[in-house]
């Protein structure tokens, strides 16, 4: 029953994705308010997900249905377990696991496989375009991300999110040091690519490609890729939180202190995308393979001196 209640009502399914539709409010206010709009009210992403789950599923005529309908659950899932294990080095850090930071890892970028399998899957032209750009898109942000999280690893000399957090309680956030600084700041701008907001939203792009790998998906499956989107705004900065700033505490001051973190992290993802053009997706690989890998990899040379 507690690993029922641990999946499906806190931390997991119903908190992450409440938490998930009042990020998607407040990302959607705040973009109103810097646009001179009123903006939606506050049920407004809940209502819209409710909508879309009473729709038509209307399947390709040509690809891979299994495949197609497959990739939004799988994604969908990696989100939610990835949750669990971060809420879990959170709340009972006893009960991590070695390695759990390189799974966490791989599970958040599981929508974006599941994203290029369903494009593909679809056999749409468009969203096959779409689906070779998030290719591209991965390969790009993926690999300074992972140097920035080597930061925490290489400080703290653990692989464990427990060990980490062990490490800040006892020698302060990691974010609190000049590596660390600058590995936090290269997160944050693959965070951008990984939440697929511009200027990163290239595979989506719809006033280009219509959408790309979700234009043939309607119905529940399309629900479930804008869930599974709703559910990356809380998980995302909430790893960024656990490995690079003190994690959540154990008093209150210490859980508003970290939803004031998650908030900031947010904010600064909806500022970035409100006031940059879209990239090209040549542009956006030269940008990560560039300037953020060069960041990314001063941060790791300066954690390894011990700065």
């Amino acid at each position: 029953m507690t690993l029922l209640f641990n999946l499906l009502i806190f931390p997991g399914l119903l908190f992450t994705g409440f938490a998930g539709g009042l990020l998607s409010w407040f990302d959607r206010k705040l973009s109103a308010r810097l646009q001179w709009r009123r903006g939606p009210v506050w049920f407004q992403p809940f209502a819209d997900l409710a909508k879309l789950m009473g729709k038509e599923t209307i399947l390709p005529a040509e690809g891979s249905r299994p495949l197609f309908l497959f990739a939004p659950v799988a994604g969908l899932a990696a989100v939610l377990v990835a949750s669990w294990i971060i809420w879990l080095s959170l709340l009972r850090p006893e009960m991590g696991f070695v390695g759990d930071l390189i799974a966490v890892f791989y599970l958040l970028s599981v929508p974006a496989l599941a994203l290029i399998v369903g494009g593909s899957a679809s056999a749409n032209p468009l969203a096959s375009l779409g689906a070779g750009r998030e290719i591209k898109l991965l390969l790009a942000y993926e690999l300074p991300l992972l140097l920035s999280l080597l930061v925490p690893v290489v400080q703290a000399g653990s692989l464990r999110l427990g060990g980490i957090l062990a490490h800040q309680s006892a020698a302060g956030s990691i974010a609190g040091s000049w590596s660390g600084l600058l590995a936090l700041a290269a997160a944050v701008l693959c965070q951008q690519a990984k939440l697929g907001l511009p200027p990163f939203d290239i595979a989506e792009a719809e006033t280009e490609i219509s959408s790309g790998p979700l234009i043939e998906y309607s119905g529940p499956p399309l629900a479930l890729f804008k869930f599974t989107k709703m559910l990356m705004l809380p998980v995302m900065p909430l790893f960024l939180v656990t490995v690079f700033w003190n994690g959540i505490g154990s008093s209150l001051g210490g859980h508003l202190a970290a939803v004031a973190k998650v908030l900031a992290l947010v904010t600064a993802a909806v500022l970035i995308k409100n006031t940059n053009p879209r990239l090209r997706i040549d542009q956006a690989v030269k940008f990560f393979w560039g300037p953020v890998t060069i960041l990314a990899a001063s941060a790791l040379l300066l954690a390894l001196f011990g700065l």
